[in-house]
């Protein structure tokens, strides 16, 4: 799988290191910074990042700031983005199983580098169900389109 990686600078050292993981795992990572851990506005990394994946550059992605909500709110602005911002396994099982969520967003201040790995992998290994969960994805998608739910 291709996944697009993108942090801020807090960020930064956590992306690199799950750069590496997901490397391990046999997936092929599209980097989209920062590139050191300079200051940096996370709004930018993010819009890059998802529009690689809405483009379909990019199968998912995985972004990470300080406390994730910027890179959630930011990537979700981007029509087909399904952006989750997630805290443990559990959370990052249930994005994909139910929303189907194709940007996976972690906390990169308020979670330690072992914690972070087993979100990735449980979040890259949980298929999406689909069944009553599409109809809801679709209201989204038909809101996005054309600002209407039906």
């Amino acid at each position: 799988m291709k996944i697009a990686i993108s942090s801020d600078h807090r960020g930064y050292h956590a992306k690199e290191q799950v750069k590496h993981f997901l490397r391990e795992l046999g997936h092929e990572t599209v980097d989209f910074g920062c590139d050191s851990p300079a200051s940096c506005d996370y709004p930018d990394a993010a819009l890059i990042g998802a529009k690689s994946i809405a483009g379909g550059q990019a199968d998912r992605g995985i972004f990470f700031c300080g406390t994730g909500i910027g890179m959630s709110i930011t990537a979700n602005k981007v029509r087909g983005i399904r952006a989750a911002l997630c805290h443990d396994e559990l959370t990052a099982e249930m994005s994909r199983r139910h929303n189907n969520a194709n940007v996976l967003c972690l906390p990169a201040d308020l979670l330690g580098d072992e914690l972070i790995r087993r979100v990735v992998d449980a979040w890259l290994r949980t298929e999406y169900e689909g069944g009553r969960h599409e109809r809801r994805l679709q209201k989204i998608a038909n809101y996005e389109s054309n600002g209407h739910i039906g």
